[in-house]
């Protein structure tokens, strides 16, 4: 058994009943991939929410934004011929694609790190424009001075790219939208500059010739982005041998930046890694672990909206402790305690 997390007993932390639709009409399906961070000495989740019509028999309905941000609902008999249902998450519709759901992002604070609850005055954060019809999807947070910038997939008609915005108290925000441009998401900045310049780990995605795995880029501002290296690749025959890619923010070490990031094999099973990035040009990688450190092993990750998955974008690091909260079977919330000098011994 290679998982080394120490799950919180109270998991799930979140369910979807602990919460309220935001939209008239809509259910919530799924809470997922929370980014985390630290605010008024309190530890606060940006949730992933994901809603729906309730699904009456025969029939599939699914939630779009127009470019106005208004929603719109499509039914589709489930007998069209020109339905494509490819699994839980998405669907084709005469040429096109589609979510199943709509998603968007809460704000949920704490005052011990395991029971959260909403608070007055921390709007819900929507999609907008025409790039985030399909909503917006596993926020990462990262904090630089007294900024905080959310990375975050944002999905249209159009594909799925990565966008950016920064707030500093929470309510206002300033949107850039779009950094990088479809196929590519799973961006995690770091949370400081190494010499005159910002890196972010990020995933651009080829169906034909390459594959999903995890780059580095650097940027002078956070918004024009180059120096493009690919520094991790999936694995044949191990349980990361289809897809990779970042968790939260590189977690600065002696030994050099640790990365937490996902695998996914040919089953869609989803677990957890490490990887160890030079602190001085994170372009090289100094160590990987060979079995995941952490597994979907519990009933509550194996059994949900899209099972066996564990899937992280952010955690709380205090010392040698870093607390990860994660997605469980894209449904529920949850968090697992690591030792960071346990992490790095499972690297070679």
């Amino acid at each position: 058994m290679t998982d080394i997390a120490k799950r919180f007993t109270e998991n799930p932390l979140l369910r979807p009943a602990d919460l309220q639709s935001r939209h008239l009409g809509l259910t919530i399906d799924c809470l997922l991939n929370p980014g985390v961070f630290r605010f008024q000495q309190k530890v606060w989740l940006v949730v992933r929410v994901a809603e729906r019509p309730a699904q009456q028999e025969g029939v599939v309905s699914f939630p779009v934004l127009d470019q106005a941000g208004q929603i719109k609902i499509i039914e589709i008999e489930k007998a069209n011929p020109n339905l494509i249902l490819s699994d839980s998450r998405l669907l084709r519709f005469e040429n096109a694609d589609y979510l199943t759901t709509l998603s968007h992002f809460r704000l949920l604070c704490s005052d011990d790190g395991v029971h959260f609850y909403e608070t007055e005055g921390y709007p819900p954060i929507e999609g907008s424009g025409a790039y985030e019809t399909y909503g917006i999807e596993d926020c990462r947070v990262t904090q630089i001075g007294k900024e905080y910038y959310l990375t975050y997939t944002a999905v249209s008609q159009n594909g799925v790219g990565v966008g950016l915005m920064m707030t500093e108290d929470w309510i206002h925000f300033d949107r850039k939208h779009l950094i990088f441009p479809p196929h590519n998401k799973d961006c995690a900045l770091f949370n400081e500059k190494i010499g005159p310049k910002y890196y972010a780990l990020h995933r651009p995605g080829s169906p034909v010739i390459g594959g999903n795995y995890i780059w580095v880029a650097e940027s002078p501002d956070l918004i024009h982005w180059g120096n493009h290296q690919c520094i991790a690749m999936t694995r044949h025959g191990k349980w990361d041998s289809v897809r990779i890619g970042a968790g939260g923010a590189p977690i600065r070490t002696k030994q050099g930046w640790l990365e937490i990031y996902h695998g996914a094999d040919e089953q869609d099973r989803y677990c957890l890694g490490a990887l160890l990035l030079d602190l001085e040009n994170p372009g090289i990688v100094l160590g990987r672990t060979d079995d995941p450190i952490m597994e979907p092993v519990m009933q509550y990750e194996q059994q949900g909206f899209f099972g066996n998955v564990v899937f992280t974008n952010g955690h709380i690091v205090d010392g040698d402790q870093v607390t990860i909260y994660y997605g469980a079977s894209d449904e529920f919330v949850c968090a697992a305690r690591f030792s960071i000098d346990e992490i790095l011994k499972r690297l070679i």
